[in-house]
């Protein structure tokens, strides 16, 4: 996503709106897609040098979104699409894409990703992970795999939403985020992109992309702690990490931090108990209390007793001085790896899904031998 220096509209605390950049003069396209989802009166069309360019108006986002926070925009959003259009377009990050084409099918994406991350309800397990076993085999080199003949998509759902089965299984928070993730990209391919899909299908047959590679293969990350991202700013259907700056706890295997996807009206998911999604300051209290669980098994081994955080997490939340205290603890930005001083719990990148349009797919799956 390289970006170039274009004209753009200014915050009032000097970073620029950079919205949405196509690589080719789509103007009066651009101008047709806007005016179908209802906002082409608020964003602002430039063509320079064979370039398309469009970003919300200055006046608009002082109104709706100051300091780049669109955790209220679906308050005054006919839906979840505008709401993810919005976002972009008021964007400090450039986006790029192909044409129009290109930016619905991203837009469909992080649909179908904050959709299915609203419906995720599984087990939190970090030492431990179980599938349903008539959609997936564990292989000890490839990870979960597709049992033969078991669609990709409908096995991701059975994992991942136990309204399908009955039955939560034990995933964590990472490898929950992939599935959802992974389920909206298939889910795009199948209607817009049949060959990705098929593709995808025979790769997880033999091999899960997870982890390190995980990242590299189907995500972008924008923002880092050098040019970080504002604190208030995401995209529906980004995924992200809230850091758990208290060093002792963050020991606990599963407590280092908590990776999360933003679902739009300003709510995260909540893996766990699917029917409780995170408001940004919840999602902060929950992580701060987590040093308040912090106990020590009789071999020596440290875990967190999550009826103790629970307890203090409601504590909290109905005592405004103690909820001011928290929030002024976790509502800063983390420190970089392994130092653990002033940081609060908000991280400085976002990652969003490559673009699979079928007409310029970024998405290169890896080939196994």
């Amino acid at each position: 996503m390289t970006s170039m220096q274009p004209e753009s509209s200014h915050h009032s605390n000097g970073k620029p709106t950079m919205g949405i950049r196509f690589r080719q003069d789509v103007t009066q396209a651009c101008k047709a897609f806007l005016e179908t989802h209802g906002i082409l009166r608020d964003v602002v069309v430039e063509c320079q040098e064979g370039i398309t360019r469009c970003h919300m108006r200055e006046d608009w986002v002082a109104r709706f979104a100051p300091n780049f926070n669109t955790l209220s925009l679906h308050a005054h959003a006919q839906n979840l699409t505008q709401e993810i259009l919005w976002s972009l377009f008021m964007s400090p990050h450039e986006f790029e894409f192909e044409n129009t084409e290109a930016l619905a099918s991203a837009v469909r994406v992080r649909e179908n990703i904050a959709r299915a991350a609203s419906k995720t309800a599984v087990a939190f397990r970090t030492e431990a992970a179980e599938r349903p076993a008539d959609c997936w085999r564990y292989d000890e080199a490839a990870g979960f795999v597709l049992q033969p003949g078991t669609c990709l998509i409908h096995a991701l759902i059975c994992a991942t939403q136990a309204a399908t089965t009955g039955k939560h299984y034990d995933f964590s928070c990472y490898r929950a985020s992939e599935y959802v993730i992974l389920l909206g990209l298939a889910q795009e391919a199948q209607m817009h992109h049949p060959s990705l899909l098929a593709a995808m299908q025979k790769l997880n047959e033999v091999h899960a992309v997870r982890s390190g590679q995980f990242h590299e293969v189907y995500l972008h990350e924008y923002g880092s702690l050098e040019a970080p991202l504002p604190v208030h700013f995401f995209v529906p259907g980004d995924r992200l990490w809230f850091r758990n700056p208290h060093e002792a706890s963050s020991d606990v295997t599963g407590y280092e931090g908590s990776w999360v996807i933003y679902m739009g009206g300003g709510l995260f998911s909540n893996f766990w108990k699917h029917d409780q999604p995170f408001t940004l300051s919840t999602k902060c209290v929950e992580i701060y209390h987590w040093r308040d669980g912090l106990r020590t098994n009789p071999h020596g081994e440290a875990w967190i007793d999550e009826n103790i955080v629970e307890a203090c997490v409601n504590e909290t939340l109905s005592d405004p001085q103690k909820m001011d205290h928290v929030l002024g603890v976790m509502m800063r930005m983390r420190d970089g790896k392994g130092i653990y001083a002033e940081g609060g719990c908000l991280d400085a990148s976002r990652e969003c899904p490559q673009q699979i349009y079928v007409g310029d797919c970024e998405l290169q799956l890896p080939v196994i031998a």
